[in-house]
């Protein structure tokens, strides 16, 4: 019997065989329906060969997927017996006279004799025939092995391109399909919008031929009668599918105002539950989507154009999105809802001048230097694109957050923009969708414990995605802090981990260690008042409080988890076949963990230090500039680190020292270690557990850093002074924890300075470490500190200090934060700690 994956522990397979066949484009025709929860439609897939594109070598085998003998006879698709019984389904497209559209709304039956679903039960992963017959074996027909999961596929076909009128100009051979569609491949970049024009044309043609095809758990497997190999398949197919109300990679649910929405969620195995692909970094690919839906929906999607809706009978509406750009599949993203599209009060006249200064025309398309990247209409070319510092952007929510959104959210966003600009140069995309998602969004939540809880963070409030930001409607609380540095962080991930990408995704600190690190220096930035040291100062104390939250990952999670860089050498290594393994990628521990997040900012805040920010800056820039629109290795960005950097600057370090000390080891790495003894300014929590407990006053905490506060809550000058002050405020409320309830009328009353909420969020950590806090104590933190009105970080520390010493009295604002930030799976548990 072959090995069962068992989705607690084992391994997220990439089953796609991308050596031999590559997805160069997605033509998607999508109808939603709220009703049944499910999204319905076709796939056209446009498809390129082995033998047009360098195949990568790799000696690391890879586990495939293989079924029984049984399950290897594939089926041609039985007809759908189901009865078009709702009218609410359209098509925009011709030639679709053959298809049988399963009616909405009702129960799906597809899948019962187990021929056209992904089976429920596991299938094995382990060398096998399927492997061995996706490539060019003698007899053997070529097999095109498809991402799939979840989905109930219903018809596969060969589109008929040369049915295409005017399709001729682009080959010499009118009839041979396969060249018509490379050739459509190889226009030039700036014939992008005729391309795109002839791929939607193509995607309607007729079918001319159903296709052999078969599903398990992980893939969606179709071969051609007589097609041996990938230059002799179909290199335009479509596939008729439908999604499941279960499907793991889209979320079904309401918004904060009780209307239904959707929309994809990040999930560990990313759209393969949306639509069939290929899911390896390396399948590059642009798409185009039409969907469809009831006219009171918006719908949102990782486009280049801000899409209209276009009005449809019987009150429903098209919209339609393209990607020019190649990207992974999994950074396709769809959001459909009732939002409501929030404008300031005021419109500056700057944004509207800077919205005004760039279209997608092709006339503006002109060469400014040399990108090493395939050919696509990029950015870095245009000239008008590489001085725009603030692109177009929206910001859509349910109507009942309109206030809030003006007046915390809508503010932050030119600056942060702007100040993304001044650091990394041009913005790789032309425009910028932020959405308010509903509270149960899936990146919301705790992490294992009331004692642990700090991925809260890091990896909550904030998802991004080509184009678009999903936002928690958490960080519209509070000060502007939380909200500001989210956005930061999302609006870094355009360069790093969108723009360019980790070509092995267990490399994932290339993405989130670079967004966390750039999150400090935009944020920075956009406050325009703010001096450099005070910038300086912020700094430091978020470097304190993730030094804290490091330690705490390491304490509390495997630690074959904490290890940046897992398959070591064999790192970005496939099959022959393409295929690979996401090391852990289904293991749910994954979700919680920080340790990207966290090693991966001191890795490039101790670079920084060692070269000078001046020096690092200008070498980031260079790299955006030579290596966007590809993926990368952490290789790739460490050799063109040290070779840009002068030697007097580089004692020590070395690929091979990274490597070892940062990305290979689990725990803290060594040089860091090393930075703990020298940087008094990190806040070591094992120091500043030590003097609290001391109850020092003059001395608890000299290592904070020594400007933490805004200088009008602070009347007092001098860096000694003022740390002084700050290091007492903690060992004030120990002295107030441990004094007698009745106090003699001679005690003096403590006097408790105005803190931002780093500070904030500091105190209720080490509050946090107390064994016993009298509620006396909580009642005068909450209503000195309004704990209760600060953002959601802050009373996140002060939910956990209410449900650790059972401090009743507070539990509203424990149940108020259950509901307007936590994902609903989260809030039984908690809810049931605090019954």
């Amino acid at each position: 019997m072959d090995k069962k994956l068992d989705p607690s522990r084992d391994d997220l397979p990439l089953v796609a065989n991308t050596s031999h066949i590559l997805v160069k484009h997605y033509v998607l025709d999508l109808d939603v329906d709220f009703e049944s929860q499910v999204i319905e439609g076709t796939i056209v897939l446009f498809l390129e060969s082995g033998n047009r594109f360098k195949k990568r070598s790799s000696s690391t085998e890879v586990a495939c997927p293989s079924e029984s003998n049984e399950a290897c006879k594939f089926r041609m698709p039985e007809p759908c017996q189901i009865p078009v019984t709702n009218t609410k389904t359209f098509s925009s497209k011709i030639g679709y006279n053959d298809f049988v559209i399963c009616g909405k709304g009702e129960k799906d039956t597809s899948g019962k004799d187990g021929n056209h679903d992904n089976q429920e039960q596991a299938s094995g992963i382990s060398s096998s025939k399927y492997c061995c017959d996706t490539g060019n074996h003698g007899s053997e027909e070529f097999l095109l092995v498809l991402d799939c999961c979840d989905l109930s596929v219903l018809k596969v076909e060969e589109v008929d391109v040369a049915a295409v009128p005017g399709i001729e100009k682009f080959t010499r051979s009118p009839k041979l399909r396969n060249q018509i569609v490379h050739e459509l491949m190889a226009l030039p970049a700036d014939r992008w919008r005729e391309q795109l024009d002839y791929y939607a044309r193509c995607s309607q043609a007729p079918g001319c031929g159903e296709l052999l095809f078969d599903t398990d758990t992980w893939s969606l497997q179709i071969r051609k009668t007589g097609a041996q190999t990938a230059t002799d398949f179909p290199h335009a197919i479509r596939i008729q599918y439908r999604t499941k109300p279960q499907g793991r990679s889209v979320t079904w649910t309401s918004d904060q105002s009780g209307r239904p929405c959707v929309y994809t969620v990040g999930s560990p195995i990313n759209n393969r539950a949306l639509f069939p692909c290929q899911e390896p970094p390396v399948a590059m690919s642009t798409w185009q989507a039409t969907v469809r839906a009831a006219a009171s929906f918006v719908v949102l999607m990782s486009g280049e154009n801000s899409a209209k809706p276009t009005q449809l009978q019987e009150d429903y509406s098209s919209w339609h999105y393209y990607v020019t750009m190649p990207m992974p599949a999994s950074t396709f993203t769809i959001a459909v809802g009732s939002w409501t599209e929030m404008k300031p009060e005021i419109c500056s006249s700057n944004d509207v001048a800077t919205e005004r200064s760039f279209s997608p025309s092709e006339a503006d398309f002109r060469y400014i230097g040399v990108c090493g990247h395939m050919e696509y209409p990029c950015r870095f070319q245009k000239a008008s694109a590489t001085t725009q510092k603030i692109i177009p952007h929206r910001v859509f929510a349910p109507a009942c957050l309109k206030g809030a959104c003006q007046e915390t959210l809508l503010p932050l966003i030119p600056p942060c923009l702007s100040a993304a600009h001044s650091v990394l140069g041009t913005h790789p995309f032309s425009r910028l969708d932020i959405l308010i998602v509903p509270a149960n969004f899936s990146s919301l939540g705790m992490a294992r414990s009331l004692i642990y809880l700090e991925w809260y963070d890091l990896k909550t409030s904030s998802f991004c995605i080509p184009h678009i930001v999903f936002l928690s409607q958490s960080t519209l609380t509070g000060m502007s802090q939380l909200c500001g540095t989210r956005l930061c962080h999302e609006i870094a991930h355009a360069w790093f981990g969108l723009a360019i990408g980790a070509r092995d995704w267990t490399e994932e600190w290339l993405s989130e260690g670079f967004a966390t690190h750039l999150e400090d220096v935009f944020w920075a930035k956009a406050q325009q008042q703010l001096a450099p040291h005070e910038a300086r100062e912020q700094q430091e104390l978020r470097a304190c409080l993730r030094w804290r939250r490091l330690q705490d990952e390491v304490q509390n999670s495997p630690e074959e988890m904490q290890v940046l860089r897992p398959n070591k050498e064999k790192t970005g290594h496939v099959s022959d076949s393409g295929s690979s393994v996401i090391r852990h990628g289904l293991n749910p521990e994954k979700v919680f963990m920080q340790v990207h997040y966290l090693k991966g900012y001191f890795l490039l805040r101790f670079l920084a230090k060692r070269l000078g920010e001046d020096t690092y800056f200008s070498f980031l820039r260079k790299f955006v500039h030579t290596f966007h629109g590809q993926l990368i290795l952490s290789q790739d960005f460490l050799q063109m680190l040290l070779e840009n950097i002068p030697e007097e600057k580089r004692p020590e370090l070395s690929v091979g020292n990274i490597f070892r000390d940062w990305l290979e080891s689990s725990g803290i790495p060594q040089p860091l270690q090393r930075e703990r003894q020298a940087l008094a300014e990190c806040g070591l929590a094992q120091q500043v557990s030590a003097e609290v407990s001391a109850g020092d006053a003059v001395h608890a905490f000299p290592f904070l850093p020594p400007r933490a506060v805004g200088p009008a809550l602070h009347p007092w000058r001098g860096a000694r002074d003022r740390r002084r002050r700050r290091a007492t405020t903690v060992a004030k409320w120990v002295r107030v924890n441990r004094r007698p309830r009745k106090r003699k009328r001679k005690d003096r009353e403590e006097v408790f300075e105005k803190l931002l909420p780093d500070q904030l969020v500091l105190l209720l950590e080490h509050l946090l470490e107390q064994k016993t806090v009298t509620p006396r104590t909580l009642q005068s933190l909450e209503r000195i500190y309004r704990l209760s009105e600060q953002d959601a970080e802050v009373r996140h520390r002060w939910c956990e200090l209410i449900v650790k010493h059972k401090y009743t009295k507070a539990y509203r604002d424990v149940e108020r934060f259950l509901q307007e930030d936590q994902e609903r799976s989260q809030r039984e548990s908690f809810s049931c700690i605090c019954s």
